[in-house]
């Protein structure tokens, strides 16, 4: 199966970091002990601007989780709708020909959830297959993209899209001033990306999925994720993240590669999750990478923040569109997440 069109959408309001700091100064100055300590925080996850859902003049409206999640079930159908057309049409292919349509998402609810809804907003046929994913959080998009795979696998026939919407800023818990909070509230920014699946012998000229591997780390449920409550979802954001990048991602990494008789120096395009500059340090060190191997990663940290499961697929589509590598060649998709886990996926050219 190859992975025939992948294409991103953003809310249109863009708010630079500098203003974004501005905002959070405005609404935490008179309660945090040293106000720096926010801007340092924020520069320190090397972001230089996000986009949000709502303009920023809005949140401070939002009076409840119920008021925040409605709001996130409005624009992730309008993110959602403009990144499964951009994905079709990339690949050539119109609605009618989607067999399967997956969703990952770990920033909002609903029932019927965003596919139910898109299936009716893109006019897909009534066969469409609907999985939805909550919770995977940063390694959403990579093992979405991995489901996608073995659902085209059991068919290879059928078309899979999955569809990842990430509104990290309607989450934002406006009245803890914890640490994991404060950078959360510089490093998550909002988007929505999808990936057409397809039959090889059906359509597009993409990257072949020629293995995929999951790893769960046991009793590391801690490490990160949600704290529910009557508010929404409270950050857990353990320092232990980037540890866990160091202890496993090498041996993951090199007994997958191992099993299909490659090895790390064999890998042309590197596609990982922008999960920020420590856990990118980390993995840098880990798989003796330069950092040009992650330099299209480290750019969309930049321009646009973490965006959580949508992020992966928004670094694939910019390798696909603008650095693809010549035919035969090796490409590795690696995210990581709550769980704790490890996604990864192996593309040949």
């Amino acid at each position: 199966m190859r992975l025939s069109g992948v294409a991103s959408a953003f809310p249109p309001q863009f708010y630079d970091q500098e203003t974004l700091v501005a905002a959070f100064r405005e609404h935490w100055g008179d309660r945090i002990f040293n106000p720096d300590r926010l801007e340092q925080l924020h520069r320190n996850v090397l972001v230089g601007g996000r986009h949000l859902a709502l303009p920023i003049q809005e949140y401070p409206r939002l009076k409840s989780w119920g008021e925040a999640n409605d709001a996130w079930i409005r624009v992730a159908q309008e993110v959602g709708e403009r990144a499964i057309r951009g994905a079709l049409e990339v690949a050539g292919l119109d609605v009618g020909a989607v067999d399967a349509l997956l969703f990952v998402t770990a920033t909002g609810v609903a029932t019927p959830t965003i596919d139910a809804r898109l299936v009716n907003r893109l006019g897909l046929p009534p066969r469409v297959k609907r999985m939805p994913f909550f919770g995977l959080g940063c390694v959403g998009g990579t093992a979405g993209v991995a489901r996608a795979a073995d659902y085209v696998r059991a068919f290879p026939d059928q078309v899979a899209v999955l569809l990842s919407v990430e509104l990290c800023s309607l989450t934002l818990q406006r009245e803890d001033l914890s640490i994991p909070n404060l950078i959360a509230s510089g490093l998550f920014g909002d988007g929505a990306a999808a990936v057409v699946v397809a039959g090889a012998d059906l359509a597009g000229s993409g990257p072949r999925v020629v293995g995929t591997q999951s790893v769960f780390y046991p009793d590391s449920e801690e490490v990160m994720g949600w704290r529910v409550s009557e508010r929404g979802f409270g950050i857990v954001l353990s320092a232990e993240v980037p540890e866990m990048v160091s202890r496993y991602l090498r041996r993951d990494v090199d007994a997958f590669l191992a099993g299909h008789g490659l090895e790390r120096s064999d890998i042309s395009r590197w596609v990982a999750h922008p999960g920020g500059p420590r856990v990118l340090e980390r993995m840098e060190e880990a798989l003796q990478l330069e950092r040009r191997d992650l330099a299209v990663t480290w750019r969309i940290l930049r321009e646009v923040g973490n965006l959580s499961s949508a992020s992966v697929l928004v670094v694939l589509e910019d390798v696909l569109t603008n650095d693809p590598p010549p035919p035969g060649s090796w490409g590795l998709m690696v995210a990581l997440g709550p769980g704790f886990c490890s996604e990864l996926v192996l593309l040949r050219w």
